[in-house]
């Protein structure tokens, strides 16, 4: 169906784009096989609704259709003048094309890795000077981005292709996962781990979900965009957030010697208390209550209170959790498969 569809919107284009004048809607359904066959099997209703959605879906890929409602005695006609469609001139010093090389190399995924190809030949073809001494085998580092979480690809090429997604999210120390309805913006990895950040609809606000916490598969939604993507969306920024950073207030917890180096990295202040622990004063903003409770018993949070009742409430339900798997296990299951 994704094939089908690809071939009826670049017929269409082919059609808008090299024609001198503007064509009716009835030319451009005896034009192109796809709209002909709905027609007949259906209606002129089941056409109509079929083009109007292409219409829209070229436009929002960047072409200029105009529409014309005199050039036809009354029917609309519709356009894409090569004028207003025509990209401008490739032009990169060596120093970008080295830089857009690189990047092709980073993605390791198949589908990503052709696309990057792909892209480079046709750079090539527009005559960008790329340096062939620069090929992999010829480097001495080999650039590469991690992306082991499942939910990596759907999300990136629903982001790509705007288009809303739901999927089942276990939030920090939460018992069980949540649905969650969300149009993704953009990815970004942080500290090892992967996030998309989006507008939550059910929440009406703008979220960020780290990838390795997505629990079964992303399903992508029918439908557009409801919320308007901001220019510039810094996932980092947002993540960023969530461990504290940029805050103003301070929390002061009790840390085991040799345990939590984030942590440490963080701390404004650190006194030794003992010969296994240490206190620290670290930065304290929205969402450290999750971060701390993913260190476990390593860290004891000595104030301030609602930050101590937050991570006691988290911990408790990552151990009902694991009481609950117990009891669910059978008697006769191996030993080491009831943790």
């Amino acid at each position: 169906m994704a094939i089908a569809k690809a071939e009826r919107l670049m017929n269409l284009a082919l059609c808008l784009m090299n024609t001198r004048r503007p064509l009716s809607k009835k030319e451009l359904r005896d034009s192109i096989e796809a709209y002909r066959e709905a027609s007949a099997a259906g209606s002129e209703e089941a056409f109509n609704r079929m083009f109007e959605r292409d219409k829209d879906d070229l436009r929002e890929l960047g072409l200029v259709i105009d529409i014309d409602e005199s050039a036809l005695d009354g029917e609309v006609g519709y356009v894409a003048r090569r004028d207003r469609n025509r990209l401008p001139e490739i032009a990169l010093d060596a120093e970008e094309a080295a830089a857009l090389s690189l990047a092709a190399r980073v993605w390791q995924q198949a589908r990503l890795a052709g696309a990057a190809s792909g892209a480079l030949q046709k750079l090539r073809a527009a005559g960008v000077p790329f340096e062939e001494s620069a090929a992999p085998e010829h480097t001495a580092l080999e650039p590469r981005i991690p992306a082991r979480e499942a939910a990596f690809e759907p999300l990136l090429l629903a982001a790509r292709d705007r288009r809303p997604v739901a999927f089942d999210y276990r939030k920090a120390g939460a018992v069980l996962p949540e649905q969650r309805s969300v149009e993704p913006w953009a990815l970004e990895c942080w500290h090892g781990h992967w996030y998309v950040a989006g507008w939550d609809r059910d929440r009406k606000d703008a979220r960020v979900f780290r990838l390795s916490r997505i629990t079964g598969k992303v399903r992508t939604r029918a439908g557009r965009f409801t919320a308007d993507v901001p220019d510039h969306v810094d996932v980092r920024e947002n993540v960023a957030r969530f461990a504290g950073e940029g805050a103003t207030a301070t929390a002061r917890i009790r840390l085991r010697r040799g345990a939590a180096f984030p942590l440490r990295a963080k701390a404004v202040a650190t006194e030794p208390l003992d010969a296994d622990w240490d206190e620290l004063e670290i930065p304290y903003g929205y969402g450290l209550g999750a971060w701390l409770a993913e260190f476990g018993a390593d860290v004891v949070v000595l104030g301030p209170d609602d930050l101590r009742a937050d991570v006691v409430t988290r911990l408790r339900a990552v151990a009902g959790l694991d009481a609950a798997l117990s009891e669910n296990t059978p008697e006769h299951a191996p030993q080491g498969a009831q943790r």
